[in-house]
């Protein structure tokens, strides 16, 4: 068999959040299309592509030590090409420092240019290197998508941020906010309805502010109220919301509709009005509280998750103290904890007051064993309940076991046929070990 005569293949590290996974879906749509195959052996890929993140330097130390070991395998494949792109190589001086440190490398590319992806292969194929970080817009429609996650898909409804926290790298490597059209959404939601998707999550760094850049007064809650309308039974969620921009309006649109679920990621990440202030993050401690009474008075059977940092520049003790006080009032069915990361080209990097490493260690276990307490209380609760709950697939930590999720966002672990994936169950709670769920399939509802 000729070289030609092979099959190409493709192999894609992913890292950071969602709309980084959805991303690696389009990049794969691409190879795809241009031939490439999918394979889950970096050694045997013709083409490998670091999708990256730099929300924090653990996650950048680590991805570079990855790049650097594709050296080795370039030295046996002459012809593989290496791409980085993605949020990391969107920083300033990061696509010169790959350029110059990583010289193995072949094509580096933004966070709004993966439209160029097709022509840069074909430039690398030819022995031609390209790096292109300049912002761009592309449509979401340009891409053919190899989505990974039946019966879950992700849609984009808009790009980049404009609030500026401190912390925050994402404004300066993602830019500032576009939103999709709404008819646009609205029929890549069709097509996957009828393509038989059975959740749709809707993505971007904040959700509540989708539209404000459109003509006709589009609305966040006016796009919930057109997918929520659509017939069949699917399940819709939404990540992220900002707190400041959640609005009544959005609450009335997921208590209006069956389909919206009643579970809603609302990152709080701090519970200190002075460190919020700091943050730049536009609400009070109050402002928050009000916010979940607010969401509870309209959704009593919501599920909140929330993301909460630890360490931020200038926190005391009575900051960190107000944060835990938080996390036992506003009963978080999960909440992604973390510690401060500086980042060089945000404000809070050159903050006085910086927390030592020590502080920090200490105050993240302790939040870990607050929120762990509150969880396994809610899960305490469920014991004995029956919940509706999508399979999603096969959990590879236990034998013979499916998983899937509550409409609140729980996971429930329970026995089942893979032919069950993408249907609705009724699953019964029997046992809770702290977050994670078991259950039996049951008739009853």
């Amino acid at each position: 068999m000729t070289l030609s005569e092979e099959k190409l293949k493709y192999f894609i590290h992913t890292y950071g959040c969602q709309m980084n996974i959805h991303d690696s879906e389009k990049i794969a749509g691409i190879l795809e299309s241009m031939g490439y195959f999918s394979t889950d052996q970096v050694e045997d890929a013709d083409v490998v592509v670091f999708n990256t993140c730099c929300i924090r330097e653990t996650a950048e130390q680590k991805i570079y030590g990855h790049i650097g070991a594709i050296k080795k395998l370039k030295r046996a494949k002459p012809d593989l090409i290496a791409v980085v792109c993605g949020c990391m190589s969107q920083q300033e001086g990061v696509a010169e420092k790959i350029r110059t440190s990583y010289p193995f490398v072949d094509i580096v590319l933004g966070t709004s240019n993966l439209d160029a992806l097709r022509d840069a292969i074909l430039s690398a194929q030819k022995k031609k290197k390209v790096f292109n970080v300049e912002f761009s817009r592309y449509r979401e429609e340009d891409f053919t998508q190899s989505r990974t996650s039946y019966p879950n898909a992700w849609v984009n409804i808009n790009y980049g941020c404009n609030n500026f926290c401190t912390y925050c790298i994402v404004p300066y490597v993602r830019g500032r906010e576009r939103s999709r059209p709404l008819d646009d959404v609205l029929e890549e939601v069709k097509q996957l309805l009828a393509d038989g998707y059975k959740e749709i999550t809707l993505l971007g760094q904040n959700v509540n502010s989708y539209g404000h850049d459109l003509e006709g007064n589009v609305t966040f809650a006016a796009l919930l109220h057109n997918i929520g309308s659509l017939p069949g039974k699917f399940r819709l969620r939404f990540m992220t919301s900002h707190p400041k921009d959640l609005s009544q309006e959005v609450i009335d649109a997921i208590a209006a509709h069956p389909n919206i679920c009643n579970n809603i990621h609302l990152p709080v990440q701090s519970g200190s009005t002075e460190i919020l202030r700091r943050m730049n993050r536009r609400y009070t401690r109050d402002d928050y509280f009000a916010l979940i009474d607010k969401i509870r008075a309209k959704l009593p059977d919501v599920g909140i998750t929330t993301d909460i940092m630890v360490g931020f520049p200038g926190e005391t003790e009575k900051d960190f103290c107000d944060t835990l006080d938080l996390v036992k009032h506003v009963k978080y069915s999960s909440a992604f904890c973390f510690v401060y990361s500086r980042r060089k080209g945000t404000p809070a990097y050159s903050m006085e007051d910086q927390v030592p490493y020590a502080i920090k260690k200490d105050r993240i276990t302790r939040l870990l064993a607050c929120q762990n307490e509150v969880t396994k209380e809610i899960s305490q609760k469920m014991v004995g309940q029956n919940y509706e709950v999508l399979v999603e697939g096969a959990n590879f930590r236990y034998e013979n076991t499916m998983c899937g999720r509550t409409e609140s966002g729980r996971l429930v672990n329970f026995k089942c046929d893979e032919s069950n994936i993408g249907q609705f169950v009724t699953v019964k709670i029997e046992r809770a070990s702290s977050a994670t769920l078991w259950g039996s399939i049951t008739e009853e509802k």
